[in-house]
C-alpha cells in the first residue's frame, strides 16, 4: 500500500501516484439502495442544524462548551459548529459522504465521551439515565458508521457524478454492461 507505483514509459522512469489509502474514501459512489437517502437526511439535517445553533444560540455553543470544560470555548464551539455545518451539508447532498462522515464521527464520539459517559458517576443518574440521554448520539454514531461503509447511495450527487464520469470514460454508444467491440 505505497503512495506510488513505478512504471516505465519511453525508457524513462516515471511515478504514477495512487493514493491507495485515500482511494477508499473517494471511490466512485456505490449504487446502493435509494433508502440510504433517509439516513443521509437524518444525519445531515441534525448536524447542519446543530452547527447553526452553535452560532446563533450561546447556550448551545459557547456557554455549553464552557460548562463542559473545553479550553477556549468560543473558538472550540465555532470550530465544531463550522465542521457540523460543512460536513452535515456534504452528507445531506451526498458529496464525499464517507470523507464528510469522518469529522462528524469524531464530533459525536467526543460528545459521547465528554457529556454522556460522565453521567455514569453523577448522583441520581447512572446507567439507565445515560442510556436514555445518549440515544440520539448513539443513533448518529451508528448512522455515521453506516454511511462510511456504504457511501451516499444512488440518490446522491456523488453517485450522479460517478455515473457521468463513467459515461465519459466509456464513450458514446457503449454501455457498461454490453460487450466491448
Amino acid at each position: 500500500m505505497g503512495l506510488g507505483v513505478r512504471y516505465w514509459s519511453a525508457g524513462k522512469s516515471k511515478w504514477k501516484f495512487q493514493m491507495n489509502s485515500l482511494h477508499w474514501f473517494f471511490p466512485r459512489s456505490r449504487q446502493g439502495p435509494a433508502s440510504i437517502l433517509f439516513i443521509r437526511l437524518a444525519v445531515g439535517l441534525i448536524f447542519l442544524t446543530q452547527g447553526i445553533l452553535k452560532y446563533i444560540d450561546p447556550n448551545m455553543g459557547v456557554v455549553r462548551f464552557t460548562k463542559i470544560g473545553f479550553p477556549h470555548p468560543y473558538f472550540t464551539a465555532h470550530f465544531v459548529g463550522t465542521f457540523e455545518i460543512a460536513c452535515g451539508l456534504l452528507v445531506l447532498l451526498g458529496v464525499w459522504t464517507r470523507a464528510a462522515a469522518i469529522p462528524l464521527l469524531i464530533v459525536i464520539t467526543t460528545a459521547i465521551v465528554s457529556t454522556k459517559i460522565p453521567e455514569l458517576s453523577r448522583a441520581n443518574q447512572g446507567f439507565w439515565y445515560m442510556v436514555s440521554d445518549a440515544r440520539t448520539d448513539f443513533a448518529m454514531l451508528c448512522s455515521l458508521l453506516f454511511l462510511i461503509s456504504v457511501d451516499g447511495g444512488i440518490w446522491s450527487i456523488g453517485a450522479r457524478n460517478a455515473s457521468v464520469a463513467s459515461k465519459r470514460v466509456q464513450g458514446p454508444g457503449l454501455d457498461k454492461d454490453s460487450p466491448s467491440r
